[in-house]
């Protein structure tokens, strides 16, 4: 099946981009990206879920086999699986230790996978090789260096479906490049959209994009002032309607650490807090944010039960075929800073 190509055109902050996530039992995560200002191309997200994802930060060298058809031991798809060996090595955040849901390759290529619940995927065709979901942004970050390059990979391979935890993977991509290209797949009706473009900078949750557009359109931002009426609750049209007018007004940084603290400041500010009323939105508080300087390869990430942020940098790691993988559990209050020293060799989690 051919990704059908859809540009579209917003009169308001230069079409930015959206995409969905469920109402009932949602993720809530967003995704806000930098891509012209005039240093570099960083990019933040928010991860938002019920539960523990159990994030491990992992690096993966090139030469690694993967099998598109497996869900941790579980052989999920057992006609025509899609394997591969990655080109190219990254640093990833990874899920329930099944897949990927953020992280970058060695040539800038960033993915982020959020909820969309109105994920409906094709029918499944064995004569192509099938791919389960969570291993969907792996998959794009093992074996291409550009957007567009991803884009062409994944007319290769089928998504199907995939659960965990009692979590079905109804999911859409979210991918930006070193150069600030942009791009946003979400499969609806069996059919797969691609809205692709360096203008695409935020993503949210439901409704759909094009009516998140519309409602985007019908607020008043052609005079922001400090009393500029803004949604302020944690449904994803409010947070993308604040996502975008802050983003829309971020000063030119001078430095990677302002434009680090700028694209974290709006992630914050549309995080989901604990004890925020999720339950009727079908919301979560949010678990973790990360943060990208594609510009430079480094990788930024705060959890919140955590007063620190760390980060390392994708090139001091040996990513030579053969290498070995690398990861670190966050969830440790000792840790802050630059904490490269702290990852340790493991075995691969998929």
């Amino acid at each position: 099946m051919k990704l059908e190509l859809r540009r579209t055109v917003s009169l308001l902050l230069a079409a930015t981009a959206i995409a969905s996530a469920p109402l009932q039992t949602a993720q809530a995560c967003s995704r806000i990206l930098s891509n012209d200002n005039g240093l570099g191309i960083f990019v933040s997200r928010t991860m938002d879920w019920p539960e523990s994802t159990e994030p491990v930060l992992t690096v993966m060298p090139r030469g690694m086999e993967r099998d598109g058809g497996m869900v941790g031991d579980e052989h999920l798809i057992s006609d025509n699986p899609a394997r591969w060996t990655s080109r190219y090595g990254s640093i990833v955040t990874t899920v329930y230790g099944v897949g990927t849901v953020d992280g970058f390759n060695e040539k800038g290529l960033a993915v982020h996978l959020l909820y969309l619940s109105a994920t409906e995927l094709p029918e499944r065709d064995p004569s192509k090789p099938g791919l389960q979901v969570a291993l969907w942004g792996q998959y794009v970050l093992d074996n291409a260096a550009t957007v567009s390059e991803a884009l062409t990979e994944l007319e290769k391979v089928q998504l199907v479906m995939a659960e965990v935890n009692g979590h079905k993977g109804t999911l859409h991509l979210v991918m930006e490049d070193a150069t600030g290209d942009s791009a946003v797949i979400e499969y609806l009706d069996g059919k797969a959209t691609v809205h692709h473009g360096k203008d695409y900078r935020i993503v949210t949750n439901d409704p759909a994009y094009d009516e998140q557009l519309a409602m985007l359109a019908e607020m008043d931002f052609s005079n922001p002032s400090s009393d500029t009426p803004l949604p302020g609750n944690v449904r994803a049209k409010d947070r993308f309607q604040r996502a975008a007018y802050y983003t829309s007004m971020l000063p030119k940084p001078e430095n990677e650490q302002q434009a680090i603290a700028g694209v974290l400041a709006i992630a914050r500010n549309v995080s989901v807090p604990f004890g925020a009323p999720y339950g009727g939105f079908g919301i979560y508080n949010t678990e973790y944010r990360t943060a990208i300087n594609l510009s430079e390869g480094r990788y930024f990430f705060e959890l919140t039960t955590s007063p620190n942020v760390i980060w390392t940098e994708l090139a001091k790691f040996d990513l030579s075929e053969g290498a070995p993988v690398m990861t670190l559990d966050p969830d440790d209050i000792s840790l802050a800073g630059d904490v490269t020293g702290s990852f340790k060799k493991s075995d691969a989690p998929f």
